[in-house]
C-alpha cells in the first residue's frame, strides 16, 4: 500500500502539469513531424496510408520507483470514412504498462497507429487497456514495412516510443487509455464531448490542432480522392 501511494504521489504533479491543450497540440506535431522525416527512421509510409487512427502521446512520464507511475496526455485522430482528411483531435490519458527502455524519471514519447474497424471501435470507447482488450505489437521502422512480422500483420495496434533520442517499436502492454472529457472541454469551448462524438460527427477542429492536421495529410499519401457528387 505504500509503494502504491508513493507511486500516486510521483504522478500527481505529473497530472497538473499536463494542461496546456495548444501547448500539448503543438508538441504531438512536434514529434511527429521530427519521427515522419527523420531519413529512414521514421513509420512506414503504408502502415500510415493504412491506418484508421493514430494516437500521439508527448513526453509519456515515468515515476522513478520500483511501482512508480507512468502517465501522459496526448491526441487520437481518425481518417475519415469519406477520404476527406482526419478528423478532429480528442483527448486520452495513458496510465499504466510497460513502456520498453524507459529510464526511471524520463520522459518517451509515444505514438500509436490502429489498424482496422476492432481497433478503432475500442480506442473510441471511454477506456481500454493494451493486450487485454486490444491487440498491439512493435511496429516496424523504416520507410518500407517490409519487416513486419506475422505479429505485426494481425495486430489492432502498432506502436513506437523515441526516448533520448532513440525511435524503435514497442509493445505496450497493459497500458490504459481514456478519453479526458475535461480537456475535450478545453478544446472545444466548454462542451465535454466525447472522442466518439469528436470523430463520428464531423466536430469542426480548434485552431491549434491545423499544424497537426496539416502534418497527417502532408505524411497520408492514402488520400483525399474527392467523389463526383456530393450528398
Amino acid at each position: 500500500m505504500r509503494k502504491i501511494l508513493l507511486a500516486a504521489l510521483a504522478v500527481a504533479p505529473l497530472l497538473s502539469a499536463a494542461s496546456d491543450g495548444p501547448k500539448r497540440l503543438n508538441a504531438a506535431a512536434d514529434v511527429f513531424s521530427e519521427v515522419m522525416s527523420a531519413p529512414d527512421k521514421g513509420i512506414p509510409a503504408e502502415l500510415l496510408e493504412n491506418a484508421h487512427c493514430i494516437v500521439i502521446v508527448p513526453a509519456l512520464k515515468t515515476a522513478a520507483f520500483v511501482f512508480g507511475g507512468k502517465y501522459g496526455k496526448g491526441y487520437l485522430s481518425c481518417r475519415s470514412k469519406n477520404n476527406t482528411g482526419w478528423s478532429a483531435p480528442g483527448t486520452v490519458r495513458v496510465e499504466g504498462g510497460s513502456f520498453g527502455f524507459q529510464i526511471g524519471g524520463s520522459e518517451t514519447d509515444v505514438i500509436m497507429l490502429v489498424m482496422n474497424d476492432e481497433g478503432e471501435g475500442k480506442l473510441l470507447s471511454s477506456k481500454f487497456t493494451l493486450g487485454a482488450e486490444g491487440s498491439v505489437a512493435a511496429g516496424p521502422v523504416g520507410r518500407t514495412a517490409t519487416a513486419q512480422t506475422d505479429a505485426q500483420l494481425h495486430a489492432e495496434i502498432l506502436s513506437w516510443s523515441r526516448s533520448q533520442g532513440l525511435f524503435a517499436g514497442i509493445a505496450l502492454e497493459g497500458a490504459t487509455l481514456r478519453q479526458d472529457l475535461d480537456d475535450n472541454a478545453q478544446l472545444y469551448g466548454g462542451r465535454k464531448l466525447e472522442n466518439r462524438e469528436i470523430v463520428t460527427q464531423h466536430v469542426r477542429p480548434p485552431r491549434s490542432a491545423s499544424r497537426l492536421l496539416a502534418l497527417l495529410n502532408k505524411y497520408s499519401r492514402h488520400e483525399h480522392v474527392e467523389t463526383t457528387s456530393s450528398r
